[in-house]
């Protein structure tokens, strides 16, 4: 604290050590799908193989932020790093991961300018799991640049536009021709009960020429999420998220699908997705808790245009044990099942067991 400034720094260090099998096929030791829940990268129709163990600190994180008044202005920033995804790494001798950004944005008076959590997203209502997301698949799930307005529980933000397009043989295009921001909705009503939000979701999907070979295509997406946190006894709560749209697949399950494809006559369809979670978290005593988390994903592929190799449905149950030792060291073992099947009938299943200790600070 410097006058009328204040300078924050915190974050935490997290530990997680897992032990994976897949039923469908294996990940290399590289692989994003094996630090965390990547509903997406859930191997199917392969051989299963024996379980894998891995240890993982790479989620650790720190930021720092600072408020302020200048001039009758209320300004503030973060920034934020951790070590996730990024792949100049190794397993052989150093173990060495270069820190990347989370988030970087300044905020004056009711004006946020930068990148945080979509607005489409209630990070609010996110589930205490050990898993980096927990029932990812259910979840609405993006960080981007944006410029937001907050007015008491109203916000509206434009932000990052980015089409995701799957081809026929079930890959992706990311034309880069997009415009229009996309433009997101929100409202929060918060009370001793807890918080509810519902949200909504404006999208212009474009392919330029070089991808149709003809005139630049455009669609709309939408969707509309609710969710919230409700307080149960002293306690334990309910959280959730409901989540339906379509074009909306990079905002949903860590990107479990994409926007939309092209039909036969080069126009963009979008591809509706229905998604969402329960958890369930329940104090057994002053340090102990659990939480139980269900996640659901489903998407109406257009079949005879994504051909069958693409992801039709998802779904993941979570459950874990976890005392607090001090108000700010966690310990704590989580169970995850998640099972993945393709439009083509392809399955697989992973099954994990973590455990995980975390300091914030």
């Amino acid at each position: 604290m410097s006058g009328d400034t204040e300078v924050l720094f915190g974050g935490y260090i997290k530990l997680d050590a897992s032990l994976t099998e897949f039923t469908g096929g294996s990940l290399p030791t590289n692989s994003l799908g094996r630090d965390l829940y990547i509903p997406g990268l859930v191997p199917v129709g392969g051989e299963g193989e024996d379980p894998v163990f891995d240890f993982n600190p790479r989620e650790s994180r720190f930021f720092f932020g600072f408020d302020t008044k200048k001039a009758g202005r209320k300004i503030g920033g973060k920034i934020e790093l951790d070590f996730q995804v990024t792949n100049d790494g190794n397993e052989r001798v150093s173990n060495s991961f270069s820190p990347r950004m989370r988030v970087a944005f300044l905020t004056i008076d009711n004006w946020l300018l930068g990148q945080t959590w979509s607005t489409f997203q209630d990070v609010a209502a996110l589930p205490d799991n050990l898993d980096f997301i927990g029932p990812t698949e259910g979840t609405v799930f993006d960080r981007q640049p944006m410029i937001r307005y907050t007015k008491g529980p109203f916000q509206i933000a434009i932000e990052q536009p980015e089409t995701e397009i799957t081809t026929a043989t079930g890959g992706r295009i990311m034309p880069g021709d997009d415009s229009l921001p996309d433009l997101a909705l929100r409202y929060n009503k918060k009370g001793d009960f807890g918080h509810l939000t519902v949200a909504t979701l404006l999208r212009q999907l474009k392919a330029g020429a070089d991808v149709t070979g003809q005139d630049t295509e455009t669609t709309l997406g939408w969707g509309v999420s609710g969710s919230g946190k409700i307080k149960i006894g002293s306690r334990d709560d309910l959280r959730f998220m409901a989540t339906y749209g379509e074009g909306i697949g990079r905002y949903i399950g860590v990107n479990v699908v994409n926007d939309a494809a092209l039909n036969a006559n080069l126009e963009l369809e979008t591809i509706p997705t229905t998604s969402g979670f329960v958890s369930y978290r329940h104090f057994w005593a002053k340090d102990w808790r659990s939480n139980l988390s269900l996640g659901y994903f489903k998407a109406d592929n257009p079949v005879q245009l994504t051909s069958g190799a693409v992801t039709d449905q998802v779904t993941s149950v979570h459950v874990n044990l976890i005392r607090s030792l001090t108000k700010k060291v966690d310990v704590g073992v989580e169970y995850i099942r998640a099972d993945r099947e393709l439009e083509n009938g392809l399955d697989g299943a992973m099954n994990k067991i973590q455990f995980s200790a975390k300091y914030g600070f």
